[in-house]
């Protein structure tokens, strides 16, 4: 038999294919994640608050003009055998003269990205392993972790093949320092 052009010829082209095909419920979100299709439900009001509070100390603040896109698709590196991962972040941060986001497809290259930011929410073990490793897998600098079961917050940065280096973990209510580009001491202190 032979193959037509449009026909997946592996398993992994097959599972890309299908997930890229995806007609999710208003308001779900579907991503690909080492492998795994994962789609997530509508986040709750403290899920978007979080998100809230970093952008705007990030964008007012930061040493560096900033950027920022909530739920912005990134392809990245996969590990293995699998498909290109592909994950949406709760938040994106790019220095502003980029212009990363500038006629961006939905799903965009993770090159010039300077944070990514999570929150955990229905599947926190997604935010705290799997998709620290596809952060680290793209070369993404800085990967922010607000893990609202431990009530902390993480930043996970020298991205080295399927991890980070280096983290820094604080309790809510503890600053948090992010360093250049963006040199601030992100204040927790109302995340409790």
């Amino acid at each position: 038999m032979t193959a037509v052009a449009h026909e997946p010829t592996t398993p992994a082209e097959g599972l890309l294919d299908i997930f890229l095909s995806l007609d999710t419920p208003e308001g779900f979100r579907a991503e690909l994640i080492e492998g795994q299709i994962v789609v997530t439900p509508p986040p709750d009001g403290d899920h978007e608050d979080y998100i809230n509070r970093i952008m705007k100390q990030v964008i007012r603040r930061s040493m560096t003009d900033m950027d920022f896109s909530g739920n912005k698709g990134l392809k990245l590196r996969s590990g293995g055998a699998c498909p290109k991962n592909h994950v949406i972040p709760d938040g994106t941060f790019a220095p502003a003269a980029a212009r990363l986001y500038r006629g961006a497809d939905p799903w965009m290259p993770c090159d010039g990205v300077a944070m990514v930011l999570e929150v955990t929410s229905s599947k926190p073990e997604a935010d705290r392993e799997a998709k620290r490793r596809c952060y680290a897998r793209g070369a993404i600098p800085l990967y922010l972790l607000v893990d609202r079961e431990t009530s902390m917050v993480t930043l996970f940065s020298e991205p080295e093949k399927d991890d980070y280096l280096r983290l820094v973990r604080r309790s809510f209510g503890d600053p948090l320092s992010l360093p250049e580009p963006f040199a601030l001491d992100l204040d927790t202190a109302d995340f409790l």
